[in-house]
């Protein structure tokens, strides 16, 4: 009883044999119930045939009269009798060529349904141990078929995940050494002499340790936005208003750098719904990478339309432009378009990525369009009106 409990093989096996017992057990009740009955009306209408009507209308084959109706009785009763054991004899032996053919079926059945299970099972403990790359066989379009194409994309998204936290483990080292090899050789530099003690060099590892900074600070921001751990306070916002504040905080990065910024603001009000903080953070990601990524002299032009159920805000600047085979991954996770120039420029690779949250944490779309290298970039995203 513990191996059929324990056991779904065991389970269908015994169902599809206790169907057959069942029904050989229906077959044997029914025929010990009918079979008299049956025998006796057929025979009696035999006899009125044979015999042209001379026997009484309520006289059945046991009731003859007389010497020659008890010896017609007595035949009748041992024919009856030899009737009945040859039709148990063939029952019994249909009962047992049914049990053996139903034996076989339920077991060629019971193992053709557990091979996908089995199947799924062996491949979710390779998974478990880290295969991420197993997959199961998936026939026709049947229920335990369509198990197999759900483990099948259970599978493929975990090997998705695996890869990109593996990546995501690389990238962060790769970011914290870059700043840390130069604080530690300014560092070794000054301890032996060969570095001025001087405030330029006290400036550089100050500025290395405040880019750490940014990167841990950005770091713990895309963890929570990820996690969708960030409170939001969302209430109708003026867009013109955040668009101003933000052009105020950023107007001296782009006069240092001596790019133009642009704006072209609605002529009626336009209301989001929105978390004030979290849409400057999001305009402040983009002019910051439209900034990094837009030579001096260049242009970098805001646009606010309205749409039907949303606003528009549109980002094009005129720097090195995005490739189109780039534009996919544009915003994932210290992607960097031009990697031999992004850490001159001091960003962290995630502005972008934290960008995409939350701006769809707020109801919202982001995308990015380009015409190809070095014919500028935009960016777009939309926020629902309030």
């Amino acid at each position: 009883m513990k191996y059929f409990r324990s056991h779904l093989t065991a389970k269908l096996f015994g169902s599809y044999l206790l169907v057959v017992l069942i029904g050989m057990a229906a077959i044997w009740v029914t025929t010990r119930f009918t079979t008299p009955a049956a025998y006796n009306r057929h025979l009696q209408f035999m006899e009125l045939q044979l015999m042209g009507g001379e026997m009484m209308m309520g006289q059945g084959p046991w009731q003859g009269q007389g010497r020659g109706g008890q010896q017609q009785g007595g035949v009748m009763a041992d024919f009856y009798r030899n009737f009945q054991a040859s039709f148990n004899e063939s029952l019994i032996v249909a009962f047992v060529a049914a049990s053996v053919v139903g034996l076989v079926a339920s077991y060629v059945l019971s193992r053709s349904i557990i091979a996908p299970v089995q199947s799924m099972k062996s491949a979710s403990q390779r998974i478990a141990e880290g295969h991420y790359g197993e997959r199961v066989k998936s026939y026709g379009t049947d229920e335990l078929s369509q198990l197999a194409a759900s483990f099948n994309q259970m599978a493929e998204q975990l090997e998705q995940v695996e890869t990109m936290r593996r990546r995501l483990i690389g990238d962060v080292a790769h970011e914290l050494r870059t700043p840390l090899t130069a604080i530690k050789g300014s560092a070794e530099g000054l301890m032996d002499g060969v570095l001025p003690a001087s405030g330029e060099t006290y400036q550089q590892i100050h500025n290395e340790a405040e880019r750490l900074n940014r990167l841990v600070n950005d770091l713990q921001e895309l963890s929570r936005v990820e996690a969708k751990a960030i409170p939001l306070d969302i209430h109708p916002a003026d867009v013109s208003r955040l668009l101003e504040t933000v052009t105020k905080r950023m107007q001296f990065q782009f006069d240092e750098k001596r790019v133009a910024l642009n704006l072209s603001l609605p002529h009626s009000p336009i209301l989001v719904l929105a978390d004030e903080d979290r849409a400057l953070q999001v305009f402040t990601n983009l002019l910051g990478n439209a900034l990094q990524y837009t030579p001096e002299n260049g242009t970098v032009t805001v646009t606010i339309e309205r749409e039907k159920n949303a606003a528009k805000f549109s980002i094009r600047d005129t720097g090195v432009g995005i490739p189109a085979e780039y534009l996919a991954h544009i915003f994932d996770r210290f992607y960097r378009v031009d990697k031999s120039r992004s850490r001159a420029h001091g960003g962290s690779g995630i502005g972008l990525t934290i960008a995409k949250y939350l701006v769809e944490a707020q109801g919202g779309r982001i995308w990015a369009e380009s015409a190809g290298e070095n014919k500028g970039s935009l960016f777009v995203f939309t926020l629902p009106l309030g």
